[in-house]
């Protein structure tokens, strides 16, 4: 380590200045992130979201120069567990355990409860950059060391940081995400003309049915943007986290203060009926993307969760030029709704070689299905093929396809409903599924020509859930 260049471990935000972090967090000619923000990081601390009593400790790293100024940061937690983190490594946790190791506390650098790409190393900008990534690097591995931890983590890289991490003791992982990539559509009725004229229809049905009970979408930012907005929503997101996750993640203090510092940044979308509103989708507006985050609602109404936020955000994304959507982490379901899958990657170093050597055969095989899994969702586009711009004279005439919803229990989250609709996809004659394990239901498109509802039942039992029948 060079002695021109010191690095140290602060264990707040409030030890650092604003305005410095936030040079290297955002500096000029970077696309703009709210997530990495001084603003946002404090707000998880100040709200108490992301403390050490809820298994978050700051073990946030700075490197400055001789002078003092500030020239690198890498948000880090010392992690008591592995919620809120969205790169699973339970089985991981689970495995170091039944050998004799104790995998918790560990380090991870990452955004709590956000699973969207970035810059991970916060590098102000300048000829020093590459010495100052090295350094943040060493100094979290050390501390790995230091506290005899068992693994340090490194999640949602950004593509462009990738080479930073080149280091034989560094285990790089891959998954995918699905992203709405903004190809220059003037409107979204452009948007729906680039996609396949079934995925067409089906959209257009969805979005009539969303809104069939003559509800009222309305979009919020910056001053708009009122603590009875935030009552309303933070009900829908506590009940969405209840059975998510058990215990929501986020305080409700924490989006009072994102609101007052970040309010310009903030997308909320609620849809009212009779003036009152019954559900909403907060998002995030960067430089470049407009990123989904969370969802809720009190009552159920068919396809509102996709009009909030999936359509919605589209639709805001085309108007305001924004490149894409980050809808965040799994839901093979956003894939008939126009968000293809996306390669995201994190880093791991684990000091026990034995558990490195077997974490890195796992992430071998993982890799594999990974590809695997990406190549058929990949053929499952539901943007137009080249064949699909024949005039309608010439065209093949294509299967009529059924809309048809099942009645199956069993499922108590969105892993179990993210399972479910991922067996049903990889269906020859399956186009659409979508379960809700509000509901208790799947909503399946499907060519019945080609599959049959014991097919249905059968995937069904397999996945662990118990087929009802097909609702009437």
């Amino acid at each position: 380590m060079t002695s021109k260049l010191t690095s140290k471990t602060i264990d707040s935000l409030t030890k650092v200045d604003a305005k410095d972090w936030d040079a290297c967090a955002n500096p000029d000619g970077l696309p703009y992130s709210p997530f990495l923000t001084h603003d946002f990081l404090s707000a998880l601390e100040q709200s108490g979201s992301a403390i050490p009593e809820t298994g978050w400790k700051c073990q946030h790293i700075l490197v400055r120069d001789e002078q003092g100024a500030l020239l690198g940061c890498l948000p880090l937690y010392l992690k008591g567990h592995s919620r809120g983190e969205f790169v699973f490594d339970q089985g991981w946790a689970e495995a170091y355990e039944q050998a004799g190791g104790q995998y918790y506390p560990k380090l991870l650098s990452g955004v709590p409860f956000t699973p969207i790409s970035g810059r991970r190393l916060l590098l102000k900008g300048g000829a020093q950059d590459q010495e100052v990534a090295a350094i943040l690097i060493e100094h979290a591995m050390a501390l790995t060391h230091n506290y005899q931890l068992s693994s340090l983590h490194i999640n949602f890289i950004d593509e462009s940081q990738i080479k930073y991490f080149d280091h034989p003791d560094l285990l790089v992982r891959r998954g995918h995400q699905f992203q709405f990539e903004n190809q220059d559509f003037e409107s979204f009725d452009d948007f729906l003309t680039s996609l396949s004229s079934r995925k067409r229809k089906s959209i257009r049905k969805e979005r009539a049915q969303a809104v069939q009970a003559g509800l009222e979408i309305k979009h919020l930012s910056g001053d708009d943007l009122t603590s009875e907005h935030w009552d309303i929503f933070f009900k829908f997101y506590t009940d969405t986290g209840e059975r998510k996750w058990g215990t929501p993640y986020l305080t409700r203090s924490f989006f009072s203060l994102i609101s007052d510092c970040l309010g310009d940044q903030v997308l909320l979308v609620l849809a009212y009926r009779d003036g009152e509103a019954i559900a909403g989708a907060l998002n995030f507006i960067g430089s470049d993307a407009l990123y989904g985050r969370y969802w809720g609602s009190c009552e159920y109404h068919p396809s509102l969760h996709f009009e909030l936020c999936y359509y919605q955000a589209i639709e805001y994304a085309i108007d305001h030029g924004l490149s894409r959507v980050e809808a965040g982490a799994q839901g093979e379901h956003k894939l008939a709704r126009g968000y293809l899958p996306t390669q995201t990657n994190s880093v791991h170093y684990l000091p026990d070689t034995g558990f490195r050597r077997a974490v890195a055969h796992f992430l071998s095989n993982e890799q594999r299905y990974i590809k695997m899994e990406h190549e058929i969702l990949s053929e499952h586009s539901p943007f137009r093929k080249n064949d699909e711009d024949q005039s309608a004279s010439t065209r093949k005439k294509g299967p009529v396809m059924e809309q048809r919803t099942y009645q199956i229990e069993g499922m108590t989250c969105g892993g179990c409903t993210s399972s479910l609709e991922k067996r049903l996809l990889l269906e020859e004659g399956v186009e659409t599924a979508s379960a809700s394990h509000e509901t208790n239901s799947c909503e399946v498109s499907l060519d019945p020509t080609m599959i049959s509802d014991e097919r249905i039942e059968e995937i069904t039992t397999k996945a662990g859930f118990e087929y009802k029948g097909k609702a009437a």
